[in-house]
């Protein structure tokens, strides 16, 4: 389930530690290696039920997977979310599994799960992984998820052309490239990476959302062939015109907000006529800030259908 943002609960909220004791700095009685619980490791039991479809198991300081052959033939889900995982070993025998968590772990490299060939769902969400690689045989799979990972080229996707879902935010990726054959791809999400333009997107003919907020993209082009977009997200960029949306008839949300728009005459004449567009986002704009106490009525008279501006959700007339 996924709100108006595409948030999947996988990503999107950073963790921060928090020292709730700082004199233990200072304290070296708080600094001895044998001051920390000792971490207790559990052998993989035989005897578990062999009918098991899914398994979390979720912060449980894990370094090594290491799980029972007779789970092979009916486990489906496995979620080692926030463990100690530095390397992929261990999976092979899991041929039925559909989907793999293996989020906050320590991973830099993508190996070893190319018999998992059943798989729809793959998750890497911080992790250390510097390349997309790995991934040729899962040719079933729909949904990507590599955030806030060290990704600077999306690359080795070529065999993926069932993929519905490609989560890439909080990377270090300059460009959009080696994706058009993605045709049934519907949601993109490249938020804070270091994009400049959105050219590389032709071909994603059933894309539905695309996320590109916290980039430095200074135009808006390169949409020509998203006819069926829904949600466009490019808050927090540097753009100064808003152009080239306007043939996005299917356009329900458009974020903008933090950007240099200016003119009401270009919100009017490239969304005006969007019928189905409910949800706006202008704030932090000059829009917005040359003249706050008019804002919302300007926006209101050039798009009389939206029903959300910003945070406050307004009266259709």
């Amino acid at each position: 389930m996924k709100n108006s943002k595409g948030w999947d609960g996988k990503l999107r909220v950073e963790r921060h530690a928090v020292l709730t004791n700082p004199e233990a700095l200072e304290d070296a009685e708080h600094s001895e290696d044998d001051a920390a619980p000792p971490t207790e490791q559990i052998e993989a039991d035989e005897d578990v039920e062999d009918d098991i479809e899914r398994l979390c198991l979720r912060q449980n300081q894990i370094s090594r997977i290491s799980l029972p052959e007779n789970l092979g033939s009916t486990l489906k889900e496995l979620d080692l979310y926030d463990n100690l995982i530095s390397h992929i070993n261990g999976l092979d025998h899991l041929t039925n599994l559909t989907s793999l968590d293996l989020s906050f772990n320590n991973i830099k490299h993508i190996k070893n799960i190319s018999a998992l060939v059943k798989l729809t769902d793959l998750y890497f969400v911080q992790n250390r992984i510097q390349k997309i690689e790995g991934l040729e045989s899962l040719s079933k799979l729909r949904n990507l998820e590599l955030g806030a990972n060290r990704i600077r080229e999306i690359e080795n996707l070529d065999d993926l052309t069932a993929l519905e879902e490609l989560w890439l935010g909080k990377n270090k990726i300059t460009e959009i490239k080696n994706i058009s054959h993605l045709t049934n791809l519907k949601i993109l999400s490249l938020p804070s990476n270091r994009l400049t333009n959105l050219s590389g997107l032709s071909g994603l003919i059933s894309l539905e959302e695309l996320y590109v907020s916290h980039n430095a993209i200074t135009h808006i082009s390169g949409l020509e062939s998203l006819e069926n977009l829904h949600v466009l997200d490019i808050s927090n960029n540097q753009i100064s015109t808003l152009e080239n949306i306007s043939h996005l008839s299917h356009i329900e949300e458009f974020w903008a907000s933090n950007n240099q728009l200016a003119s009401f005459d270009e919100v009017e004449r490239e969304l005006r006529d969007k019928e189905h567009l409910k949800t706006v986002y202008f704030e932090g704009n000059l829009l917005q800030t040359k003249s706050p106490a008019l804002y919302r009525n300007k926006v209101r008279l050039a798009l009389p259908q939206v029903q959300q501006i910003d945070a406050t959700y307004v009266k259709v007339s």
